[in-house]
Order: structure tokens, then C-alpha cells, then sequence
């Protein structure tokens, strides 16, 4: 995959070890957006992301040194699933299509190292949905997500959790989406 500079000068790249000196920041940029938009987020740990990143399944978006925006991937399922998580824009650069682009490129990412699996996502925030629909996504039950029991024990940290154990995984503040590359062909 190509390494992208637009003309506004960012720079979306899929990371590598050498860009862990970003995750304290990128993990305090999410967890500050969760709490002003007042949603849960699954939390992840600084070894987490950091090995995201080593093997190369994270996309970072960076103006000149600055962190400017971030998503990883992960394969649930035996690979038969792959998530897009963690999507987060910097305030100062937000309201100019950056998640746009990001999401695009983890999702290029995705579908190059897995080109078989059902992508999926969770997403509380209208402008995700957006880009996931206009990616092909669409919203599911639940049920057509990933059985794998280590990909639900990431929600155990986010503050809605008991709705989604009340409710059996069936239901939580989330909406659930997914992209079925078999309804939309190779590309």
C-alpha cells in the first residue's frame, strides 16, 4: 500500500514501531472523545496499540511529526472477521474528511491482508455510520458479529457494558455494522 499525502499536507500511512512514540497520545485523544461525546469505548492498553502498529495492521495519519488521526485492524474468528477500531481525528483537524480517509485506507488495509472476511465495526457516532455505509458497510444484528469470546471481552471497559450483558450480546448502545465482501465482490 502506497503511503498518502493530500493536499492539506497530512500523511496517511500504515504504522509501523517506529510511530509508538504516538500511542500515549492517540490512546488520550480517544479517551477524551468518549467522554465529551458521553459514549463508551472499549479501552486498550499502550501494549495493545504499540503492537498494532509493529505489525503493521494500524493506519496513522500525521501532519509533518504531529498526530493528526489513527485506526488499527484486528482478525477475529480465525480470520474469518476483521474489525476497524479505535478510528480517532485530533480536534484540530477534524471537519476536513480525515476519519474519511483513514477508515478508507484501514479498510484498503483490510481487505488486502484478508481479502475473504466480513468486516465489521461498532460505532455509537453518526459520522462513523456515514463512512461505513458509504464504504458498504450495513447495520446488523449482533448475532451476524464475530463468536469469538476474546473479541467481546474488549467491551468489558467500556461504561455500557452491562447492556450488552443484560441483553445476552444481542443489543447495546452500538450499532453494529458489517461489509460482506462476498455480496460485493473482489475488488
Amino acid at each position: 500500500m502506497e503511503n498518502e499525502v493530500y493536499n492539506d499536507g497530512i500523511e496517511i500511512i500504515v504504522a509501523n514501531a517506529s510511530h509508538e512514540k504516538y500511542v500515549d497520545e492517540i490512546l488520550e485523544t480517544i479517551s477524551a472523545a468518549a467522554k465529551v461525546r458521553g459514549t463508551g469505548i472499549a479501552k486498550r492498553t499502550h501494549e495493545y496499540v504499540a503492537q498494532k502498529m509493529k505489525e503493521g495492521k494500524a493506519i496513522i495519519a500525521l501532519a509533518g511529526d504531529e498526530f493528526a488521526g489513527f485506526c488499527y485492524i484486528e482478525s477475529w474468528g480465525n480470520k474469518q472477521y476483521v474489525a476497524n477500531s479505535g478510528l480517532i481525528v485530533k480536534d484540530k483537524f477534524r471537519g476536513h474528511g480525515l476519519a474519511r480517509r483513514i477508515k478508507q485506507k484501514a479498510f484498503e488495509l483490510s481487505r488486502t491482508m484478508w481479502p475473504d472476511a466480513k468486516l465489521f465495526g461498532l460505532t455509537s457516532g453518526g459520522a462513523v455510520m456515514k463512512i461505513n455505509t458509504e464504504l458498504g458497510y450495513v447495520p446488523v444484528p449482533f448475532s451476524e458479529l464475530t463468536d469469538d469470546e476474546t473479541f467481546w471481552k474488549g467491551c468489558q471497559g467500556c461504561v455500557n457494558h452491562d447492556v450488552l450483558m443484560r441483553t445476552e450480546r444481542r443489543y447495546c448502545i452500538c450499532t453494529a455494522m458489517l461489509y460482506d465482501p462476498a455480496k460485493h465482490g473482489k475488488k
